[in-house]
């Protein structure tokens, strides 16, 4: 097997591993071994499973980039990644998604912020990452990697909807019907209006949109974000 077609299985497996274990494996599992136990399972199986993703990226020989990457490019994945840490720190705010009490007998938030953009801002962040990668890194290799973190983040977006409108379906309809799947839809159906969450998303994602980029040169042995052009 190719060291391509080996990322690919990698890839396969990551993905195939965790869409069985949160939807239809997941309530055998949890009434055979318990919820503690198995999210023991899960996170082990979750790690292994990227950990082969990871190391099959780094086994594929160097090639040339599919196209030729200038300061365009750059600059629009310098962009694309601020929206996505702004996005991704946004999320972990007030996020009815998250793990946590029920919410059943709760009514919704009012959508802020962040939310108010898309009901799960955490898994565009990561399409985001991806496609800014792909357009600054398209290499087969890291074009699979970027891929496999965007369907994993949009399709598992649309199954955690379908997940919560069972198991919250009063709460989890009533924060769908305010708000939406896709970026600004909400905004422009006019269904929510976008009302800034305070300054917490903001600083924290220009701090990690910062950090992020600066740790790109000595973790991936390439400049990236504002780093490019003003120095590290």
């Amino acid at each position: 097997m190719s060291p391509l077609c080996w990322e690919i299985a990698a890839a396969v497996a990551f993905v195939g591993s965790h869409f069985l274990l949160s939807h239809p494996l997941r309530g055998t599992i949890v009434r055979a071994i318990g919820e503690l136990p198995f999210q023991g399972v899960y996170s082990l199986v979750a790690l292994a499973t990227f950990g082969w993703l990871a190391f099959a990226f780094r086994a594929v020989p160097a090639e040339a980039p599919l196209w030729a990457v200038g300061d365009g490019l750059w600059i629009v994945s310098t962009i694309i990644m601020f929206f996505a840490s702004v996005m991704f720190v946004g999320s972990l705010l007030g996020n009815p998604a998250l793990p946590g009490p029920p919410r059943a007998a709760s009514a919704p938030p009012e959508p802020r912020g962040v939310f108010s953009v898309t009901r799960h801002p955490m898994m565009w962040s990561f399409t985001l990452w991806g496609v800014a990668h792909i357009l600054v890194a398209p290499t087969l290799a890291n074009i699979v990697l970027a891929k496999t973190i965007i369907f994993l983040a949009l399709v598992g977006a649309a199954l955690q909807d379908k997940k919560k409108e069972k198991l919250q379906p009063e709460t989890w309809r009533a924060w769908e019907a305010h708000t939406s799947y896709w970026p600004l839809g909400a905004i422009l159906g006019g269904r929510v209006k976008f009302t800034p969450a305070g300054m917490v998303p903001a600083l924290g994602g220009i701090a990690l949109w910062l950090a992020a980029t600066w740790a790109h040169l000595p973790l991936a042995g390439m400049p990236a974000g504002i780093w490019r052009w003003i120095g590290g």
